[in-house]
């Protein structure tokens, strides 16, 4: 009897521990939604961007952005078409913004709405070069910016309408079609531009592109020559416009762009590859036109037998004025740019910051106008450089020149009189030089130096040798066919440059190689045979079977999340387990870029030699170089073994702070949290450890 009630008295005290358990909060910690765990984030220009391991059940994510310096009450959410999806992880990037430091804040929503966030470390924004004729004072619109400020913000009351694979056909925009204010539905990319073409909607409109849209996506929205049209209504119509690439990976595959009569538009940060004719043309009447930022590929080849890599790059002709071309990434492209036509009055372009990467010519090939071309990095270009006809002016200076057959020619003179024979017997132009550094050139002829690969000649001749930036050249040093001279457009009128912002002729090898191009250079990887690819003009069929090949490996586009909600702070109560294996191994040669832990960004190279270490023969590395980075987050304290090729005291950069190698290796104690692998010196990674 006396056990009997011993047990009933134990089973009754069980169910009270149990109950008061439950009831202060042990039996519903497990409700709590796991936060998102950040893999990798960033700034670039005007922008700021976070990716995230898929968290287990959650329907979906919202992101917000702020300063980092304000409050949480001042987070804003971002468009959920900022949001995507990709095969192993999810992406942000947050667009539009002013230079300066920010944070973003992912956060989960279960179906039961729980929700759990994590916040980014401070990223650091700059902003874009705004430089050049397109930003020149005296101008027709004063700026290129198209729907935004020229601080990077949005103007007021812009328009933003998003074109994916799956949207080009039926994304909708109510377009004003008359003086009264009358409105037309537009449905699809085409008919927007179409409607907005009647002139009646000046209205700024920011049209971002996601993902590979192909020509077979934008069916019905090109014109017969496989372009989508930007028109205005008559020469320097107002359109207030840009279109742009969201991320690292938008692409205009199999389709190109054309931009006719249209004032202040911007094309930035696209992948423009297999287009027919020209990748971007501003064909007529163009004024404060900005194409930067872009990867240019191959173009699909032409009924001529100088266009089997397609035509022209970036062409503009007929009036076309006030133009910038800036930080493009040139790849082997066959003819780069055409500038002028047709014209016989004087136009103003400039080209900066371009990396012309083992393209052949036209870089660009100038008729009548007057073109700044600065601080480009002419890389292995197997015909020429820069090329003056007609009657042009062009002031060429802080430039690099490696391995670049002929620099500078004018036409029917110097070099090109010796046998060239590339302008077909136009009329010269003139060429003032100044400050370029000029390696491996076969033929470079001044005016009034003997400073060139070929002896001076006061009468035929490529370039006139400037001693200052700011040299007059005299109007007795002429072309020898057509007698024109140097008009000094570029002491005369406002170009739109501070020359305090010219970088040193000596860095822009490193500037533009790591800045040229799409964000953090795109997602697309090769690397030249400098030794074969510097002479070569023919294509490159390899080259051209990869960007042929490319496929996206963007699953979908979207949080996902039904409602827009006010942020949250991360509350849950429960003790996170470490996601982090016990010990991560990458091996690149093995493994590549690829890896399911670390997030890897950069090139590959097999030619920096071979590594032994820990009983492995590692023969590709990854090339740490500006634009590479490793991304990675563990929750718990782990130790990070780098193994290299360098020599003792190269330093790499792990969250911001520099380590020495000694025999090769770099060993770091890390604590629990979000990390970064960056360059500090150039070198090579073969293999990393994290245990």
């Amino acid at each position: 009897m006396n056990k009997r009630v011993t047990k009933l008295a134990s089973y009754v005290v069980f169910v009270a521990l149990a109950l008061s358990l439950i009831t202060s909060g042990w039996g519903s910690k497990t409700a709590h939604a796991a936060a998102p765990t950040i893999t990798n984030s960033g700034g670039w220009n005007e922008t700021a961007y976070v990716e995230w391991s898929p968290v287990s059940n959650a329907q979906g994510y919202n992101v917000y952005v702020k300063a980092a310096s304000a409050s949480d009450s001042q987070y804003q959410q971002i468009d959920t078409q900022l949001i995507r999806k990709y095969a192993s992880y999810w992406r942000a990037d947050a667009v539009g913004l002013a230079a300066g430091s920010y944070v973003l804040k992912v956060e989960a929503i279960q179906s039961n709405g729980t929700k759990e966030s994590a916040v980014t470390n401070a990223l650091t924004v700059k902003a874009h070069d705004r430089s050049g004729f397109a930003f020149a004072s005296n101008s027709t619109f004063g700026t290129g910016s198209g729907a935004y400020n020229d601080n990077g913000t949005l103007k007021s009351g812009a328009q933003v309408i998003y074109v994916t694979p799956q949207t080009a056909q039926t994304v909708t925009l109510d377009v004003k079609i008359s003086s009264t204010g009358g409105k037309q539905t537009a449905v699809g990319i085409g008919e927007i531009l179409t409607l907005r073409q009647k002139g009646y909607d000046t209205t700024p409109l920011a049209i971002r592109f996601i993902g590979k849209v192909t020509a077979a996506n934008m069916s019905g929205q090109l014109n017969s020559g496989g372009f989508l049209q930007v028109k205005g209504k008559s020469d320097y119509a107002p359109m207030n416009m840009t279109l742009e690439g969201i991320g690292n990976d938008a692409y205009a595959y199999g389709w190109g762009i054309l931009l006719r009569y249209v004032g202040n538009v911007e094309v930035r940060n696209l992948g423009i590859a297999l287009f027919p004719d020209d990748g971007i043309s501003l064909d007529t009447g163009n004024a404060n036109v900005w194409l930067h930022n872009n990867d240019l590929f191959y173009g699909s080849a032409g009924s001529d037998a100088d266009q089997v890599k397609g035509d022209g790059s970036t062409d503009l002709k007929k009036g076309s004025t006030f133009i910038t071309i800036s930080y493009n990434h040139y790849w082997d492209s066959g003819k780069a740019s055409l500038v002028g036509l047709s014209e016989t009055a004087d136009f103003f372009v400039t080209f900066h910051h371009n990396w012309f990467d083992h393209s052949d010519s036209r870089h660009p090939r100038i008729r009548t106008g007057s073109v700044h071309i600065y601080n480009n990095f002419f890389d292995g270009n197997a015909k020429y450089g820069v090329g003056a006809t007609t009657g042009s002016s062009a002031f060429v200076e802080s430039n690099y020149f490696r391995h670049v057959k002929y620099p500078m020619l004018s036409s029917l003179q110097g070099t090109d009189a010796l046998g060239e024979g590339t302008f077909s017997g136009e009329n010269g132009g003139m060429i003032k030089a100044y400050n370029n550094l000029i390696v491996n050139a076969e033929s470079v002829i001044y005016a009034n130096s003997s400073a060139g690969t070929t002896a001076a000649n006061a009468t035929s001749f490529d370039a006139y040798l400037a001693s200052s930036r700011t040299q007059s050249v005299p109007s007795s040093t002429h072309a020898l066919a057509g007698g024109t001279a140097y008009n000094n457009f570029d002491t005369l009128k406002n170009t739109g440059v501070n020359a305090a912002n010219i970088d040193a002729v000596s860095n822009v090898e490193q500037v533009v190689s790591a800045a040229a191009g799409r964000l953090n250079k795109g997602d697309f990887t090769w690397e030249f045979n400098d030794s074969v690819d510097d002479a070569s003009d023919t294509i490159n069929t390899a080259l051209m079977s990869k960007i042929t090949s490319y496929a996206t490996s963007l699953v979908s586009v979207g949080g996902n999340s039904s409602t827009p909600t006010a942020p949250t702070d991360p509350t849950d109560p429960t003790t996170p387990t470490d996601p982090t294996p016990t010990s991560v191994v990458h091996n690149f040669t093995t493994s590549g870029t690829t890896s399911s832990f670390f997030h890897i960004q950069g090139n590959l190279s097999t030619t920096k030699g071979t590594v032994v270490y820990s009983g492995l023969t590692l023969t590709q590395c990854l090339k740490i170089e500006s634009s590479t980075s490793i991304g990675f987050t563990t929750t718990a304290a782990k130790t990070l073994t780098l193994v290299f090729n360098s020599a003792n005291g190269t330093k790499i950069k792990i969250d911001g702070t520099d380590y020495a190698m000694t025999n090769g290796i770099v060993t770091v104690s890390l604590a629990s949290g979000t990390h970064s692998i960056t360059k500090t010196d150039t070198t090579n990674l073969y293999y990393m450890k994290l245990e």
